[in-house]
């Protein structure tokens, strides 16, 4: 049974139950049954070989299940950052899922000890750095596979205890490793898979949120309504270009200050005169949203239809299929469908920022505004500062995201005695993008904000529409509208936190 984006997220972040059934299980088992059976007179990789570049090595019969321990000990070699429980919990899911797809001859242990694991809330410590994403996610996964047969560290409930005593603590008997069950932990692209399932789901919570700031920006502004209207956008025929359009439409519902052209400059011309003090067209930042974030909405989607398909694969080497009778040497542990992927989702989120960066820049401009005090300032300008410092970490910010957004995909570096000699690095790229989309969070923050005192200032609050008037009446109670020269980090932070409580609700 294929498990939907919706129902892998319910079960990361929900921590609901996501146990394999029974029938599921027997196929499990009797796919395991056959390979033990089939391997037993023949030459088959990571049972009775080496890895690697050392598969020409033909392993001893009494040494099989040594094999087993010593390559996830010998691969549990990760550095840097750990992942979160929450990250940690991904990749378990998305392991579980690929390895109870019965093509991978697992034993019924390594099944059920995940399942015991994440319905405990276990989470064995993985390090963010190590693998490169070609025989999958081999580090990060090998730090997973430790904990699971009780060695190194796990977390539980946000504490770091020994596996070993945790497992105790909780009366929960290690895995034990049989035919090939350390290479099919470890032979995967799972932890980059859980690391994209959860950036697309922030990355689209950020995509809601740029959309409803950018219509605010064109709100208080009163911007014309063309550049979102049906008709305008109806032309192109791309399908997230009209959904913005339609999405800041339904949003703006009830304002007073949007403008028709038909009111103002389509008048008789020759009452117009030869300056127009009013804006033709707005800039680039506000007229053009629907072109912009457009394509960053298709990206997404792509991405989310390419991730799941990934997570329901079975995506380890070498494939047992018992329909077949046979057995399948390949490298459906390549990670370049998530590394792609991942490196097009960066890019169009560090776009999105850098959306938001110049709209905070046009409302804290006020030679572009024309409507605004400098950096919206409400006190005596040259004596106070207004949002000038947090427009410096905006754009700082914004800058990152453009560094970050160069692509891992092309960076393949040949290692492992070019055995691997080119790679995905999707891991890393899934890492790089969770960065990018966390930023961009931090510019969101700094920007609703700044919309937030705009309205306080311009005492437009009784007439723009109501979902415009309830996210100003929520930022007003976290960042209230800035009179005097204050520290604003815990502001930002406030906001940023806000921007993500609807996920975990």
């Amino acid at each position: 049974m294929r498990v939907t984006f919706d129902q892998l997220i319910s079960a990361i972040t929900e921590q609901s139950s996501f146990d394999i059934n029974a029938e599921q299980k027997v196929k499990i088992q009797k796919t395991y049954e056959f390979l033990l059976e089939f391997s037993d007179d023949k030459v088959i990789y990571g049972i009775n070989t080496g890895f690697g570049p050392m598969a020409q090595y033909k392993i001893a019969p009494n040494d099989l299940k040594t094999l087993q321990y010593n390559l996830v000990r010998s691969h549990a070699a990760g550095t840097g950052n750990v992942l979160t429980e929450e990250q940690t919990r991904a990749a378990m899911i998305c392991r579980l899922n690929s390895l109870s797809l019965a093509k991978s001859g697992v034993s019924m242990g390594v099944i059920e000890t995940l399942e015991t694991y994440l319905n405990a809330n276990i989470y064995p410590e993985i390090y963010c750095h190590g693998g490169v994403g070609a025989s999958g996610d081999l580090v990060q996964l090998a730090h997973l596979a430790l904990g699971l047969i009780g060695e190194g560290y796990a977390y539980h409930n946000g504490e770091r205890h020994k596996t070993a005593d945790l497992l105790k603590e909780k009366n929960i008997t290690p895995l034990d490793l049989k035919l090939r069950d350390g290479l099919a932990l470890i032979n995967g692209t799972s932890c980059m898979s859980g690391l994209a399932l959860l950036n697309i789901w922030k990355a689209q919570n950020l995509i809601d949120w740029s959309i409803k700031i950018s219509a605010m920006i064109n709100e208080i502004i009163s911007s014309y309504d063309d550049s979102f209207s049906a008709e305008l956008n109806g032309v192109k025929q791309h399908k997230g270009q009209q959904e913005v359009a339609e999405r800041m439409r339904t949003f703006l519902t009830g304002s007073q200050l949007i403008k028709k052209r038909e009111d103002h400059l389509f008048k008789n011309a020759s009452i117009h005169p030869d300056k127009f003090v009013e804006k033709v067209q707005e800039y680039y930042s506000i007229r053009c949203v629907p072109q912009i974030i457009g394509p960053i909405v298709d990206t997404i989607d792509y991405a989310q239809k390419t991730v799941v398909d990934e997570v329901n694969s079975a995506n380890d080497n070498p494939i047992t299929i018992v329909e077949a009778n046979n057995v399948f040497h390949g490298g459906n542990f390549h990670g370049d469908y998530i590394s792609f992927e991942m490196d097009k989702v960066k890019i169009a989120i560090t776009k999105l920022s850098m959306l938001m960066e110049r709209q905070l820049n046009y409302l804290l401009n006020a030679r572009l505004n024309e409507k605004f005090p400098p950096f919206l300032n409400k006190g005596t300008l040259g004596l106070n500062f207004g949002l000038q410092a947090m427009q410096f970490t905006a754009t700082s910010t914004t800058a990152e995201n453009q560094t970050l957004s160069n692509p891992m995909y092309v960076h393949s570096i040949s290692c492992n005695n070019d055995n691997q000699d080119i790679v995905s690095m999707g891991t890393n790229s899934a890492l790089i993008a969770d960065t990018v989309i966390e930023n961009t969070y931090q510019v969101l923050a700094i920007e609703l904000i700044a919309i937030a005192q705009a309205i306080d200032i311009s005492e437009c609050k009784d007439k723009i529409g109501a979902q415009s008037l309830a996210i100003f009446n929520q930022i007003s109670e976290l960042a209230a509208g800035i009179d005097k020269d204050e520290p604003g980090f815990e502001k930002i932070t406030r906001v940023r936190n806000f921007l993500t409580e609807e996920l975990y609700k």
